[in-house]
């Protein structure tokens, strides 16, 4: 039999040109392909090779695929042996691998197993590709999706139909829909319905390239609640370039709308105000001036706006300037200060002026907000209010000094007619004159009584009330008290209620005597239906306390706090009482000369209690 017919020869002709393709495939491709020997040593080394990791074919070919593997990652050489040795094919391996420079380059890496014409696994080819770009772009990728997730502003994608694609978080908080329920509905699932006319026009616009900024509008959401927002729309396109939908920002914008509101009302406000209104910066120059400034200083907004403060301020008072900005620097506000500015025609206008720091949105101050408020007419008040106080004052002192005057005059004469009356009591026999004698006595104490008291007034306005200070037993002078008033009204009980048999105070024990007697007095006037006193006495070792009750006419809350006033009468409980309304102020005068307290306590139409306080030991003032 003839060999070459039962051996057919190989077309070696077709297998150089399979050969030859190979190899300008392998030369002209942009991804490494390298061949190895199941022991590592590289036996081929494409031009891409070099590029990538920059050795030559020569400096490579023979040596160790170590030569471009990091140290730490040597280990992956022997699973990718082991793989290869099995057999196996290892695809898109991401490894990393260094360069003859000492960089390290991010790789894909596919590996084949070699075999001979027997079969046998001889070697391995590796096909790198440089995955740099891709994976800066999956880090980029990531970048933006987690801006677009933790952003606070709605991010939304839709198809050039309408239809939503994404749906970040902020979208959920703003609109109410999750993801799930938006994605793949039309966007105008939040337009209402009176706004589904713009819709249209944001897509004629993307449709054309263009981008939307700050359009604000109204959008609606899950729960029904109308959200005005500023939305931005720009076009997504393909990677062609064709555009294929749009990208949705929107922004809540309810609080600058509200601000915006707030700061119209408050532009309102200092447009209208009477009161002059204007800021400035911390180096003194004018920001904004109101229509009340005009007309305060004269100077138009154009004039003042840019110029510095010093416009309005007169040269003496500049140093005034340094102590505001200084205060307005830390932080703190100037209240009412009472000054002077000059106006545009020379003239000095007189005002009141408050000061505030403005601070910007880190709470920095940056500036001050003055009001200014003219006082003038507030300043002439005040110096003829001042005028007519001295009028009075002369007046007054001109009255407590007739009042001294009339009293002292008074005393004599009535002293006299008291001594006459008494020598006439004693010489009458008839009942009938006696009586008349006794109660002609009677009134006379009680003009005499009234007398003495002016004439302690007039003292305690010149400063010249006397006290004797001594020791004395006050339990002794309440009771001498209570015999007094029960001799002159014995149709009266009065009831001492005290634990204290003797206790000693020091005072003058004469002006106590005074305040208990006027007290009692007070007691039995302003009690007409009432036969009932009842006094108090107690002590502790600070102070001493002495009350004394009625079962009378009261007197009303709102009464109690000016009873204890020089003049003062309670006339609406009993005007048929007697009395100039000066005998509680002169118990508390006594009373606090003596270091004490008095008040009272009372019930209309249930009684008054009227207390007050002396110390132990500490004597008069």
């Amino acid at each position: 039999m003839d060999q070459d017919a039962e051996f057919p020869k190989l077309d070696t002709n077709a297998l150089d040109t399979k050969q030859a393709i190979l190899a300008a495939i392998i030369a002209s491709t942009d991804d490494t392909i390298i061949s190895k020997t199941t022991q590592g040593i590289i036996t081929s080394w494409n031009p891409a090779a070099e590029r990538m990791f920059g050795y030559t074919e020569t400096e490579a070919i023979g040596q160790h695929i170590s030569l471009i593997i990091p140290h730490d990652r040597l280990a992956e050489e022997a699973f990718i042996i082991g793989q290869i040795l099995k057999g196996e094919k290892i695809d898109h391996f991401e490894t990393l691998r260094s360069t003859k420079n000492g960089d390290l380059i991010p790789i894909s890496l596919t590996v084949s197993p070699i075999r001979n014409s027997a079969g046998q696994i001889i070697g391995a080819s590796k096909i790198a590709r440089d995955i740099s770009e891709r994976q800066i772009a999956d880090e980029k990728q990531a970048m933006l999706a987690a801006i677009i997730s933790t952003s606070d502003d709605a991010i939304i994608s839709k198809t050039m139909e309408g239809i939503i694609t994404s749906w970040n978080p902020a979208a959920e908080l703003m609109f109410g829909h999750s993801a799930q329920e938006a994605i793949g509905k039309h966007i105008s699932l939040i337009i209402p319905p009176g706004h589904l006319g713009e819709e249209d026009n944001i897509i004629s616009n993307i449709s054309k390239g263009n981008k939307i900024d700050h359009f604000e509008t109204i959008r609606i959401a899950k729960d029904g609640r109308l959200i005005p927002i500023s939305v931005s729309v720009s076009p997504i396109r393909s990677s062609s370039g064709k555009i294929i939908g749009a990208s949705k920002i929107a922004r809540d914008i309810s609080e600058q709308k509200k601000a915006a509101e707030k700061q119209g009302v408050l532009a309102a406000i200092v447009d209208t105000s009477d009161d002059t209104i204007l800021s400035k910066t911390l180096d003194g120059i004018i920001t904004s001036w109101n229509k009340a400034a005009v007309r305060m200083f004269g100077y138009t907004e154009a004039e003042a706006i840019g110029q510095h403060i010093s416009l309005i301020i007169p040269p003496d008072r500049l140093n005034e300037e340094t102590y505001i900005i200084g205060e307005v620097s830390k932080g703190n506000s100037v209240d009412h200060f009472q000054t002077f500015r000059r106006a545009k025609n020379g003239s000095l206008v007189p005002i009141s002026l408050s000061v505030s720091p403005v601070t910007d949105s880190n709470g920095t101050v940056i500036g001050a907000s003055k009001i200014a408020r003219d006082i003038s007419a507030e300043q002439a008040s005040q110096q003829e209010t001042a005028k007519l106080y001295e009028q009075l004052k002369e007046l007054n002192a001109k009255k407590d000094e007739f009042i001294g005057l009339a009293s002292h005059e008074l005393k004599t004469p009535l002293t006299s007619i008291n001594g006459y009356l008494q020598i006439l009591g004693q010489r009458v026999v008839d009942e009938k004159d006696k009586m008349f004698v006794s109660r002609t006595q009677q009134q006379v104490n009680k003009l005499s009584s009234l007398v003495n008291d002016l004439l302690d007034v007039s003292k305690i306005e010149a400063g010249k009330l006397h006290f004797d200070e001594e020791e004395f037993d006050i339990r002794g002078i309440v009771d001498d008290s209570i015999d007094l008033i029960t001799h002159s009204n014995n149709n009266y009980r009065i009831t001492l209620h005290s634990p204290v048999t003797k206790c000693i105070i020091k005072g003058d024990s004469h002006r106590i005597q005074q305040v208990l007697v006027n007290l009692l007095t007070n007691a039995i006037r302003y009690s007409p239906g009432s036969k009932e006193i009842e006094v108090y006495l107690s002590y502790n070792e600070q102070e001493v306390k002495i009350g004394i009750k009625d079962y009378g006419i009261g007197i009303a809350p709102e009464k109690l706090n000016n009873i204890f006033s020089r003049y003062y009468r309670v006339d609406d409980i009993n005007s048929k009482a007697s009395g100039l309304g000066i005998g509680l102020y002169l118990s508390s005068e006594i009373v606090t000369r003596h270091q004490g307290k008095i008040w009272a306590e009372s019930e209309p139409k249930v009684g008054s209690t009227f207390w007050f306080t002396l110390p132990v030991n500490n004597g008069v003032l």
